[in-house]
């Protein structure tokens, strides 16, 4: 991944939202809002208007005019740049053809699962499941409402979602059902270890699975 002037990625669906029109930053926030971009972007609202002076720092927006609602304040219109587009465009690029190499909170949290016992594992594994099978619901209802109103241009992301949390869900089922049937090698040496304190002979976690 490059390293970018404005990397917060609130920048890059400020970009995406002013390809449509001059706003001001208001608008751009309700627009937003309005599209359900927080499930798509990880937005820090406290930090937006911080954000759209990157971006016009940096020559990616620029003002048009000053408006005034009423009694309101006035307010900035801000237009996308050429340069602006071109970021946009490489940005996207990038999400798109790139894989993420920076693992998800889930990853690291499997990757230290021994600090907790078995039992306390599979019960939170077991939580997640659930979990997931909510969302997936939710989101299964959502997109069947979504599809009668727009094209299904506008929904793949959220497809994919669904996508992840069905796989990831079928997953972890299939880890805890490993788990409880000793598939897995040395699960009885970590619950002894949990309950006494007592060190395993770590040899017995060296197999030949998969092969």
């Amino acid at each position: 991944m490059k390293r970018r002037k404005v990397s917060n990625m609130l920048g890059l669906a400020v970009l995406a939202t002013l390809c449509e029109r001059p706003m001001h930053p208001y608008e751009i926030a309700t627009v937003m809002r309005g599209r359900g971009k927080e499930g798509d972007f990880k937005i820090k609202w406290g930090s937006f208007y911080t954000v759209v002076g990157n971006l016009e720092k940096h020559g990616y927006l620029e003002a048009v005019e000053s408006v005034r609602d009423g009694a309101r304040p006035e307010r900035t219109v801000y237009r996308i740049t050429e340069a602006g587009q071109v970021e946009l465009e490489d940005w996207v690029a990038e999400l798109l053809g790139a894989p993420d190499p920076e693992p998800t909170r889930f990853h690291t949290g499997l990757s230290v699962m021994l600090a907790l016992g078995p039992d306390v594992v599979d019960q939170r594994l077991r939580h997640r499941v659930g979990e997931l099978e909510r969302m997936i619901d939710d989101r299964v209802a959502e997109l069947a409402k979504m599809r009668a109103e727009m094209s299904r241009l506008f929904l793949v992301e959220s497809e994919y979602q669904l996508a992840m949390w069905r796989a990831e869900a079928e997953w972890v089922r299939g880890l805890r059902e490993e788990l409880a049937s000793g598939a897995i090698a040395g699960v009885e040496e970590w619950r002894h270890y949990r309950e006494t304190g007592e060190l395993p002979d770590m040899t017995v976690f060296v197999t030949n699975e998969g092969e």
